[in-house]
């Protein structure tokens, strides 16, 4: 019987190729970009901030908030960049990407570096490799710790300053990030989910874990995968348990409030609870 370690192994090279298209994808040139009639085509990110039972959507197009309803609002403070990396940490939301049409110019191009938004996305400031970065992969963690995977280097880039000044860690070919509750730094890698507990500076292999192409953790110390197997896997004491499935593509992880599971992919906005899967937002 193959387990669920060996059934990754199989499909190791899908990752692989998933982690060259990442690194090699082109800076769009934001004056020629359309308008896209629908953002959530292309969504990069999801997250929620504390006691918020909104959920905000990165896309191609913008920042946006979908309510429980699934009406959205967006792009948020009107800047219609396309946030290749978004992440929220505390109370704070930070992207990274490229500009659209209508971005304010002192947000940066042809990079947005690193952006920050300390009212919601209501407004956004530069805050460091204005013009310059491109980060396709950025988590943060409550203390003002960000990760991410830059443009102009293979390294994890960690911060301690909320994105203020950044160090250059190990090297690693990761498809995505996540700050566990204990501060420690996850990675999932085509070699498998990897963790570091020296601020990137340094990984080791997680035993036993599913082979994961996105992460997420929550402030409870939930931490949860989507596996090239299809599966949704939850970790609980160093144990992983699959569970649901998601379908099609799927863009987008996080963990919501009460250690639900957020997610898009073909079904569109989804979250995830004791009580199923509930389709917030259609996709189309």
């Amino acid at each position: 019987m193959k387990t669920p370690r060996s059934r990754a192994l199989l499909a190791i090279p899908v990752l692989a190729l998933m982690l060259a298209g990442c690194a090699q994808e082109p800076a769009p040139d934001a004056a020629a970009a359309p308008l896209h009639d629908d953002p959530f085509a292309h969504v990069h990110g999801i997250g929620v901030l504390p006691g918020d039972p909104d959920i905000l959507v990165a896309s191609h197009a913008g920042v946006y908030r979908v309510d429980s309803a699934g009406e959205a609002e967006g792009p948020l403070g009107g800047e219609d960049f396309d946030a290749m990396g978004f992440t929220v940490a505390g109370g704070t939301l930070f992207a990274s990407g490229h500009p659209g049409a209508a971005t304010s110019p002192e947000l940066g191009a042809p990079n947005l570096g690193i952006v920050r938004s300390v009212d919601g996305a209501a407004t956004w400031e530069p805050v460091a490799r204005t013009g310059v970065e491109d980060f396709h992969v950025l988590t943060g963690g409550p203390d003002g710790s960000l990760f991410g995977i830059g443009s102009s280097s293979p390294s994890v880039q960690a911060s301690s300053d909320a994105g203020t000044t950044w160090t250059a860690g190990a090297v690693l070919a990761a498809a995505d990030l996540a700050v566990g509750a204990g501060d420690e730094l996850y990675a999932a890698t085509e070699d498998g989910l990897q963790v570091s507990v020296d601020g990137a500076a340094t990984f080791a292999p997680v035993p036993d874990a599913p082979l994961l192409f996105q992460i997420a953790a929550g402030a409870d110390g939930t931490l949860v995968g989507a596996g090239i197997d299809g599966q949704l896997w939850r970790a609980q004491d160093g144990r992983w348990t699959g569970g649901e499935r998601f379908s099609g593509a799927l863009q987008a992880l996080a963990v919501g409030e009460g250690g639900s599971l957020l997610l898009v992919d073909d079904r569109g906005l989804v979250r995830i609870d004791a009580n199923g899967a509930d389709v917030i937002r259609p996709a189309g």
